[in-house]
């Protein structure tokens, strides 16, 4: 019988590019929502609940695409470190205001 394998003994494989590929899917999917938000706000007459939660929108992308950014380049390395609680703590963070500020510029 063979001695169970130790994490100094896994192959990663392909697993972390495909991860890397869906942070960029992912972070184009931002890019997109944010830039429809922007639009949204100015669409239909400027009104300062839509400005607000548009530049919100903003800042919150920027902090996902730091996120995303330190996550692809983590995925780079031959043996990649698991995504921390805080960086999975910021993009569910992130996610959910994006959610929010959605809401606020569609009404």
């Amino acid at each position: 019988m063979t001695a169970p394998a130790t994490a100094a003994d896994r192959d990663p494989g392909l697993q972390p590019e495909r991860t890397r590929l869906a942070w960029r899917r992912t972070t184009l999917s931002c890019t997109v929502a944010a830039v429809l938000a922007g639009k949204q706000a100015i669409h239909d007459g400027v009104s300062a609940t839509g400005v607000v939660a548009a530049c919100l929108s903003a800042l919150v992308w920027i902090g996902f695409i730091a996120v995303a950014h330190r996550r692809i380049q983590s995925l780079g390395a031959a043996r990649p470190l698991a995504l921390s609680h805080r960086g999975a703590l910021l993009a569910a963070v992130c996610t959910i205001a994006f959610a929010g500020f959605g809401v606020a510029v569609v009404l």
